[in-house]
């Protein structure tokens, strides 16, 4: 249960490429290895993921007791010879003043020790003052190592080396050069997901060269299997007995990626059956699925080839009004409306949703969001009128919904956050779901459980 954490002094330092390149370098040399990702994002995962070869798991202080994450490092990460923890953000930056919620919260929480990842352009003897004060601001951190990236040449490299070990007692574990080819490409909202670059496989090979040349590996997995998890107290959530298979149609292709690995498994444990399918190229959806699950993604991307598939957007408009239950998520739900508009252009979408998709310059709704139930949901998670429950969950969205239809049912009343239209989310039409927000299958909400539950007895009819 040898493990690490991969931090920074700030944002953009190359975190996700140093962690994605340890990951692929280690596995190259026999390992396995096991990554995690802090908060709730979903594309550095699917590049760690990559990586490693095995999916990377996110560990997130909003939609998880602090119980409940360690127990998953202990489930996911008790196979593994390592186990690579990426940050976000810096070391010290979370969203609470206090620090609870930061990197270096999580750190001390797994008793994990830290490697710091060093933007070193524009540094020299200014690299010292910088990772002392990240090192000492938190004693209970425990800084065991610090790689340097985006060096500019050999002698840029002993220059920090020099400043580092006069002013510090942290070892330095390697640098890595600036180069271009060392990147993972951006998009038009960040990083591109693996899943939707032709050359994923390429560009995590020449990570994993880059690191294995200049970052002592050896020593690397000596601090790492100086770690151990701390104990877990038992599960942290617990799955019904399946009572009678249903299966569940999932998009998954270059425009719908954006999947947590325990909502697919969760899915699997109340007794789905899981059938992938392909939006842009497939003609029809899986055969005899019962109900449907559209995460997000980026659908603006691939709105013409979208668009393009009209027997399957026709058929799946088909379904939709005789009833099946589906579940959408923020590029789901664009993908469910009328029409999706980008750049100027526009193209036709499903039609189920009786609105129309809009991409904006700017984020229209980003960060955490909290949730209350309206007893509006096909499959609610808490018992009607219950106030009491809150739904934690995450949105990223620069669209919004337009011309929508004058009378609109809501599962979601919005504590915190944009939603819809910044005061509910999660639209409801026949037994469709569709929002902004992404949940995850946590203790305190398994929605997979109730999805499926749902889809179960309506598949059996009135008489059960």
């Amino acid at each position: 249960m040898a493990h690490l954490y991969i931090s920074a002094a700030h944002k953009s330092s190359g975190k996700t490429v140093i962690a994605a390149g340890l990951c692929a370098a280690l596995r190259a040399r026999g390992s396995i290895v096991q990554p995690f990702k802090k908060g709730p994002d979903y594309i550095d995962p699917m590049w760690l993921g990559r990586a490693a070869g095995r999916p990377c798991r996110n560990l997130d202080f909003f939609t998880m007791a602090r119980e409940e994450i360690v127990a998953a490092c202990n489930r996911y990460g008790s196979d593994a010879d390592v186990n690579i923890i990426e940050g976000t953000k810096g070391l010290h930056d979370g969203v609470a003043v206090d620090g609870s919620d930061s990197n270096a919260a999580l750190a001390k929480l797994l008793d994990s020790p830290v490697v710091l990842v060093v933007d070193a352009r524009g540094l020299t003897r200014g690299v010292a003052p910088l990772v002392e004060a990240q090192s000492q601001f938190d004693k209970e951190v425990r800084t065991a190592g610090v790689i340097l990236n985006r060096v500019g040449g050999a002698r840029h490299e002993g220059k920090l080396r020099a400043a580092i070990e006069r002013y510090t007692d942290i070892p330095v574990l390697g640098a890595v050069s600036d180069n271009k080819a060392l990147t993972i490409p951006e998009g038009h909202l960040g990083l591109l997901p693996a899943n939707d670059h032709p050359h994923a496989a390429r560009v995590v090979e020449l990570l994993s060269e880059a690191v294995r040349a200049q970052v002592n590996l050896d020593r690397v997995l000596s601090i790492a299997r100086r770690a151990k998890w701390p104990a877990a107290n038992g599960e942290s959530k617990s799955m019904d007995s399946p009572n009678g298979a249903v299966r569940v149609g999932v998009a998954r292709d270059a425009a719908f990626g954006f999947y947590y690995p325990e909502d697919l498994e969760g899915l699997q444990a109340a007794g789905a059956e899981l059938h992938f399918f392909d939006t842009m190229s497939d003609a029809s959806l899986p055969a005899d699925v019962d109900a449907l699950f559209i995460g997000g993604g980026f659908p603006e991307r691939h709105m013409d080839a979208l668009a393009s598939n009209a027997q399957l957007r026709q058929s799946l408009k088909s379904r939709i009004q005789s009833g099946m239950p589906v579940y959408a998520e923020c590029g789901g739900l664009m993908y469910l409306s009328r029409s999706l508009e980008w750049k100027g252009r526009r193209a036709p979408m499903v039609g189920a949703i009786e609105a129309d998709a809009v991409m904006h310059e700017k984020p229209r709704g980003r960060g955490y969001v909290s949730l209350r139930e309206t007893g509006k949901s096909p499959w609610p998670l808490f018992e009607a009128n219950d106030k009491e429950h809150i739904i934690y969950a995450h949105e990223f969205h620069y669209s919004d919904l337009e011309n929508c239809a004058p009378e609109v049912d809501f599962a979601y009343e919005v504590v915190r956050g944009r939603g819809i239209d910044g005061r509910h989310d999660g639209i409801v039409v026949n037994n469709v779901l569709a929002s902004f927000s992404h949940l995850r299958d946590v203790a305190a909400h398994s929605w997979t459980r109730r999805f499926v539950a749902f889809v179960r007895n309506r598949k059996k009819g009135p008489s059960g």
